[in-house]
């Protein structure tokens, strides 16, 4: 358990070395949330001002399921870095070290938590100029969830990249067909209470749904709204699900 441990700080270090070596990556990674905001958000801001939602009301709305699709377009292309390493045969060499196999995932899906916390954090505060409140306990934990809910996907994608070893387009597929069908069902984008009855049922079975509906909470201040409760539990049981089965892949690994 302590070798475990001792390894997955080790892969963790080496994983937050190349990101702060290249930190470019992460200011890119903003620019699709950005565009979201800057081009979507005043559209649903016009939309649902003319209901019951003020200006200040959408943007507290909206904010914190761009948080979520952060989390969401963040990690899961992380598998590709992988699929990158076997070709590169990176991947291999790290196998035949003494490392530990499941310190290999555990240090990967660490790395997550970081970059996606702090590319949150740097878009919330952007928007307080535009009326956007902070509530800050509220708001860690909003972050903390978002890192939770961030490592297990990201282990999710890393399952998939070894998965889709020698069969690249196959990661790529699975990507592209499962990522916007998620992010419309979680109601990140529209409200779905106004949406077929077959996509509210849909929606309860998407765990960015629970996501979404606690970091709007969070973000408005509440914390004994039960969607709180929900969105932990929907990051842990999807943290934990993401770094057994990305265990289990890793242990199987071959060289």
């Amino acid at each position: 358990m302590i070798k475990t441990l001792r390894d997955t700080q080790t892969v963790f270090m080496r994983e937050m070395t190349l990101v702060l070596r290249d930190p470019f990556s992460l200011i890119f990674s903003l620019l699709q949330p950005l565009v979201f905001l800057i081009l979507f958000g005043p559209l649903l801001s016009g939309a649902l001002s003319s209901g019951a939602f003020s200006a200040e009301a959408s943007l507290q709305w909206f904010v914190p399921g761009v948080l979520v699709m952060i989390a969401l377009f963040g990690t899961s292309a992380t598998g590709s870095n992988l699929l990158y390493e076997m070709q590169t045969g990176s991947y291999e060499r790290m196998l035949v070290t003494p490392l530990s196999r499941p310190s290999l995932l555990l240090g990967r899906a660490l790395k997550e938590m970081a970059p996606l916390m702090i590319q949150a954090a740097l878009i919330a505060l952007a928007l307080l100029p535009f009326g956007f409140v902070i509530y800050p306990a509220q708001a860690l934990t909003g972050l903390l969830l978002l890192g939770i809910f961030g490592s297990g996907w990201g282990a999710l994608s890393y399952t998939l990249a070894i998965a889709s070893r020698h069969r690249e387009w196959l990661f790529w597929s699975v990507y592209t067909t499962l990522q916007f069908p998620l992010l419309i069902l979680s109601g990140m984008m529209l409200p779905l209470e106004a949406g077929p009855a077959w996509m509210q049922v849909a929606s309860r079975f998407n765990p960015l749904t629970y996501m979404v509906n606690a970091e709007r909470a969070l973000f408005a201040g509440r914390f004994d709204d039960p969607a709180v409760l929900h969105g932990v539990l929907a990051a842990t049981l999807t943290c934990a699900v993401g770094l057994v089965i990305g265990v289990r892949a890793i242990r199987r690994s071959t060289v």
